[in-house]
């Protein structure tokens, strides 16, 4: 008769084993791949040390929880691989036709977690018997009881796994059957819907549109010429890297990009700035008869950029856990909002160039000048940091759908450098371009337009209406 610490020890030695073959497994199980609304979305799953909470969404390589929490402490994890520009794609992220999203959102994620639960068993399975295997080794056991060995790891893992198999499982049925789109599944901000177009004959002779924030617009620097209430409101300026482009290239550009612009207020919705309510950019750029390009500057007021500066500037360190946090929260709602930017971009008529600009770096190697304010080397490093990871995924989204995003040279001309790219602290628009940014941001621009070999130059100008 064995003891009872004989017994114990037995009991934990299998637990250790199912729980690491479990870990191995779900380490090694190849996402699965399955169809939603036209688009392949590779689906796996996400342990953590809890027994519920979210699960994960991957997007242009942010990992947004969902927020629906998940039962268990194996939750379902999905990446959006590949998109395809069509109606559903909107139905998919915009719950656009309610009924029919919720039904193919339920059904096709939780069978693309079963095929992988049933592959992840498998793995389980055989890592459970590896890990009995070698302990049987290790106490030199009898072939009969290595053999008793192997079937009790393998059953007490396959029995823990089918268990956390059916608790993720019903539990993610249950979880999404109120969730109708991918926005509501990463709770992004709502966006108000604008007219497609206006009514009335579209803009004719445009070669290109800017849309964006206060980059584009060109804030701290001179207006154009004769300006709107609306021009004024927004900061565009006669040296911005739209007027830029139009003199370099003997083009009429129109300039619709406005301080403090973010996705869901200003390009996709309408945007109240300087006592003007100034319309959706993406709407009046639908209102442009087949415009070659649009060039787009956008993310920075999505993350409060100037807010997290100010912050960093009188806080004795940036990289601290509260501000990453802030950071990154930031940076996951502003990728599910670009999403849903870069799909209006595909779907605007005539199916124009898209250009996603990726931010410069403002500051150079040299940051002597702006220490006394706080923005010491170290900070400046976790700021270049948090702006490369803006950067990625601007890019990345660009990428996924087929559009362009240069990334604009300041180097040698930091804020702190002879010849500075950007306005000193005491401009009223610091850190923003001057009037060489702006010409650098319009070079990167123009040598992306001209790789492309379609569009008209200064050497082969476009026709003008």
């Amino acid at each position: 008769m064995r003891r009872p610490s004989g017994i114990v020890a037995a009991v934990l030695g299998t637990a250790a084993i199912a729980i690491a073959s479990m870990a191995a497994a779900l380490a090694v199980t190849p996402m699965q791949t399955v169809t939603l609304a036209g688009q392949v979305i590779k689906v796996g799953a996400a342990p953590a040390l809890s027994f519920s909470g979210p699960g994960q969404v991957s997007l242009f390589g942010q990992t947004l929880p969902t927020v629906v929490s998940l039962p268990g402490p194996v939750r379902p994890r999905l990446e959006l691989s590949q998109i395809t520009l069509d109606s559903e794609l909107t139905n998919f992220v915009e719950g656009s036709s309610p009924s029919r999203a919720e039904e193919t959102l339920r059904a096709g994620l939780v069978s693309g977690w079963e095929r992988y639960f049933a592959l992840e068993a498998v793995a389980a399975g055989l890592c459970a018997l590896i890990l009995g295997g070698a302990v049987s080794g290790w106490r030199r056991l009898s072939r009969r009881s290595t053999l008793v060995v192997l079937a009790v790891a393998l059953a007490a893992t396959e029995l823990i796994n089918f268990s956390a198999v059916a608790v993720a499982a019903n539990g993610a049925r249950h979880a999404l059957s109120g969730v109708h789109s991918l926005n509501q599944l990463v709770a992004s901000s709502p966006v108000t819907r604008q007219p497609e177009h206006r009514q009335g004959p579209l803009l004719t002779g445009v070669n290109a549109v800017v849309i964006g924030d206060s980059t584009a617009a060109g804030a701290g620097l001179p207006w154009v010429p004769d300006p709107s209430a609306a021009d004024k409101a927004c900061g565009r300026s006669s040296e911005s890297y739209a007027a830029d482009l139009a003199s370099a290239n003997n083009w009429k550009v129109l300039n619709l990009a406005c301080d403090s612009a973010t996705v869901p207020d200003g390009l996709l919705g309408p945007q109240v700035q300087g006592g003007q309510t100034v319309p959706a950019q993406i709407a009046s750029a639908g209102d442009v008869k087949d415009p070659s390009v649009v060039i787009v500057s956008v993310g920075a007021d999505d993350l409060q950029w100037s807010t997290i500066l100010e912050v960093c500037a009188v806080s004795s360190t940036c990289d601290n856990r509260a501000s990453a946090a802030y950071f990154q929260q930031k940076l996951h709602a502003f990728s599910a909002s670009y999403l849903q930017l870069l799909i209006k971009l595909g779907s605007l008529p005539g199916h124009p160039q898209v250009i996603i600009n990726r931010y410069y770096d403002p500051f150079g190697s040299d940051v002597s000048c702006i220490t006394r304010q706080g923005l010491t080397a170290a900070k400046v490093q976790t700021l270049s940091t948090w702006l490369g990871a803006l950067n990625k995924v601007l890019a990345k989204g660009a990428a996924q759908f087929g559009f362009l995003s240069p990334q604009p040279s300041f180097a040698g001309h930091g804020i702190c450098s002879r010849q500075p790219y950007v306005q000193d602290l005491s401009a009223s628009a610091p850190f923003h371009p001057t009037a060489l940014g702006q010409m650098a941001i319009a070079l990167a621009d123009q040598a992306a337009i001209a790789r492309e070999a379609q569009f008209p130059t200064a050497a082969n100008p476009a026709p003008q209406s």
